[in-house]
């Protein structure tokens, strides 16, 4: 009777593992369902999409404008320049709109409305550095758009500096994803929207200042803390509702998360990245100086011809967690007439891996030099030579033998 009791409690354990694992692997690869009107979520190395809503659709995205202010700051100004705030700039945020409190003539450094702008999401920091850096205001904003179009984002217009709500304001989740990925080159920028909190020294008008981050996935002690994330900035207009862009690495994976129109931001955010860390990674399929292919150089010496090529740098790719045991196969494609003499680690040719819709490649480099085989060059001497004898043979000592032949005729 124990036994048989044993055996049951064994069989129990046993489909309960085996039907968490079941779900668990499953959970895995199902979409998140999320409340976000609109989002997305790319690798940023490969800007292949992970998971899309709406991705096009033209929304309001409230102070997640505020990443193109700044990086249009670092690009045209010093960190440590000297902003005077004018009235027009920190007077002329609406009600309800958050502030740093920045008062009339006070000087700042741009660094300190940065931290202002991206820690704080203060308005007024905004306006003071589109003023400074644009020369007005509209000039600023005729320089947001102008940037937007550099950068192909063809579904975002912008008509203020902060993002206040306005008709003609809008872009979407997938060009703020691409607007995230461009900031995220500048290392600065990086710096600062990471940042789980600033503190700025007094000025000529204020005392010491801290503020915390507005982005709580920032900040360790709090409840929605996410310690994969890299960089982010939140946005909430009652039109627009919540929305967060940000960035979050792990494993060598690098990804992008945009949420607009959202009532959970956080877990939402969260949620995406989690989803992209659970089924992605990133592998090399190829490292630098493995062997791709071998060729034989014809014109090459004997002890030299043969020639490996050699992949001139690593190849990190895309792949689903479940294709990590995979093997991927190249296409070689060599450069027209190949030759001695070459040179050790000159580019003959090209390696291409297509994964998952993405193409990857790199150069192919000659692993050693060539020398070129004068043996055909000897040939080509000696049959030169030749036939450069039989035409004298010909032309000389035929033409004795004929004026012979016509002597013994007479």
């Amino acid at each position: 009777m124990k036994i048989r009791f044993k055996k049951i409690i064994l069989i129990f354990i046993l489909l309960v593992l085996i039907i968490f694992n079941f779900n668990f692997v499953y959970s895995e690869n199902i979409e998140p369902t999320i409340t976000a009107s609109s989002a997305i979520l790319i690798d940023n190395r490969t800007n292949k999409i992970l998971f899309s809503k709406n991705e096009n659709e033209k929304m309001y995205p409230a102070s997640t404008t505020k990443i193109l202010t700044a990086i249009l700051t670092l690009e045209h100004c010093n960190l440590d320049d000297v902003v005077t705030a004018s009235y027009d700039a920190v007077m002329s945020i609406p009600d309800g709109y958050s502030t740093a409190n920045i008062e009339i003539g006070e000087n700042l450094t741009v660094e300190q409305l940065l931290q202002m702008l991206l820690v704080h999401s203060a308005n007024d920091a905004a306006n003071v550095l589109a003023e400074y850096v644009g020369g007005s205001i509209d000039s600023f904003i005729s320089m947001m758009n102008t940037k937007l179009n550099e950068l192909q984002l063809e579904n975002s217009h912008f008509t203020n500096a902060y993002g206040k709500h306005d008709e003609n304001h809008y872009t979407t989740a997938y060009d703020l994803a691409r607007l995230l990925q461009y900031c995220l080159k500048n290392e600065t920028f990086r710096k600062l929207v990471g940042s789980a909190s600033c503190a700025i020294p007094a000025t000529n008008k204020s005392s010491n200042r801290l503020y915390t981050s507005t982005n709580e996935l920032l900040i360790p002690n709090s409840k929605n803390y996410y310690q994969y994330l890299t960089a982010g900035k939140t946005g909430y207009t009652s039109q627009a509702k919540e929305c967060l862009v940000s960035s979050a690495y792990k494993d060598n994976l690098e990804l992008i998360c945009v949420i607009l129109g959202s009532s959970n931001r956080f877990g939402e955010t969260k949620q995406l990245h989690e989803y992209g860390f659970s089924n992605y990674m990133i592998k090399n399929i190829a490292n630098q100086n493995d062997i791709a292919t071998q060729i034989e150089i014809g014109n090459g010496t004997k002890n030299t011809r043969n020639l490996d090529l050699l992949m001139k740098e690593s190849i990190p790719a895309l792949i689903k967690n479940e294709e990590q045991n995979s093997t991927f196969s190249p296409e070689i494609i060599l450069n027209d007439n190949i030759s001695a003499p070459i040179v050790e680690n000159q580019v003959l040719g090209k390696v291409k891996y297509e994964i998952n819709g993405i193409e990857y490649s790199t150069d192919l480099l000659a692993s050693h030099n060539v020398e070129e085989s004068k043996l055909l060059q000897y040939i080509l001497y000696c049959g030169t030579v030749i036939i450069i004898l039989f035409v004298f043979y010909e032309i000389f000592f035929s033409h004795k033998k004929k004026r012979k032949y016509r002597r013994k005729k007479i």
